[in-house]
């Protein structure tokens, strides 16, 4: 997969292609059927399917401070879509100028002049140019104007609920990472690095991993979760069991994403991990001396042990 920074990196001689559009954080189900769409479409017609995403997330740039929580990394996006079979990935810089483009002028400059759209796919809730002023039916019109047809991808739903990138944070942020998983094909991932802590999980004989997060990182709520630990170049995860929250126990008060690695003895300090949340196993207990922490940290380790069998 061609991975291209801005639209106007299309190279001299570009044919005609494919495209669909979108932020695309999560990549679910619904994302995957959109962009499986395209990719069918392209090898129908005999030309590059390209899929069109933004960074940053346009809402930080159009209302800073909203910034919802992310679903999936750059990286891990690019790897994702790239699995679904796409020749090209665009990412373009979401800037206040580009977000004052008019939907004609976006339409005009990104998919007739740089990409050369033959089709393009999107979801029947598509917005684009500035305001968010355009959506499927102009897209259409412009269609008709500069030589491209659009066609819908319908959203993807199960026992009435519709997939979307909200739905999903909503489902992590309530700490039901199975609900999550179901929209997203897979389990939901949070990644970041090791770095030191209280040192107070190896006192108790729970080393853990206290994993350092983007700022905008999907967190589960708190509480206490199985989960499968990922290190790069290591082909079999680990078994993990991962608290996040404040120990209450010992009066924190700084949230941490903190992972005990089963039948792990190595140092992972430095390393850049992978957490792929399975299963929700409590919420976040205070306790009134070690002891009980201890117990329940036990069953907490036979509890991971058999969601991940």
């Amino acid at each position: 997969m061609q991975r291209w920074r801005g639209y106007d990196a299309a190279p001299g001689g570009w044919g005609r292609s494919v495209v669909t559009i979108g932020v695309f954080d999560g990549v679910h189900k619904g994302h995957q059927a959109t962009i499986g769409h395209a990719v069918a479409r392209a090898r129908e017609l005999g030309v590059q399917s390209v899929v069109v995403t933004f960074d940053p997330h346009p809402a930080e740039v159009v209302r800073p401070g909203s910034h919802p929580a992310v679903l999936t990394e750059p990286a891990r996006k690019a790897e994702l879509i790239e699995a679904l079979g796409v020749d090209v990935l665009c990412v373009v810089p979401f800037t206040p100028e580009f977000s004052r483009l008019p939907a004609e002028q976006f339409v005009h400059d990104v998919l007739v002049e740089h990409l050369h759209g033959a089709l393009v796919v999107v979801g029947g809730n598509f917005r684009f140019g500035h305001r968010a002023a355009g959506d499927v039916a102009l897209l259409e019109r412009l269609g008709q104007t500069f030589g491209f047809s659009v066609e819908g991808s319908p959203l993807v739903a199960e026992d009435g609920t519709v997939f979307s990138s909200t739905y999903i944070r909503s489902c992590v942020d309530a700490g039901d990472v199975g609900a999550a998983a179901a929209a997203l094909g897979r389990p939901h991932r949070l990644e970041g690095v090791v770095v030191r802590g209280d040192q107070r999980g190896r006192e108790l004989g729970f080393p853990t991993a206290n994993l350092l997060c983007h700022r905008y990182a999907a967190v589960p709520a708190d509480g206490v979760y199985a989960a499968r630990l990922i290190r790069r170049g290591q082909h079999e995860p680990l078994m993990a069991a991962v608290s996040v929250g404040t120990n209450p126990t010992f009066s924190g008060r700084e949230r941490r994403v903190e992972a005990y690695a089963l039948d792990f003895s190595g140092d992972l300090y430095g390393e850049r991990l992978a957490l792929d949340f399975v299963a929700h196993l409590r919420g976040q207990i205070r306790y009134d001396s070690i002891e009980p922490l201890i117990a329940q940290m036990d069953q907490d380790v036979a509890r991971t042990r058999s969601a991940l069998a």
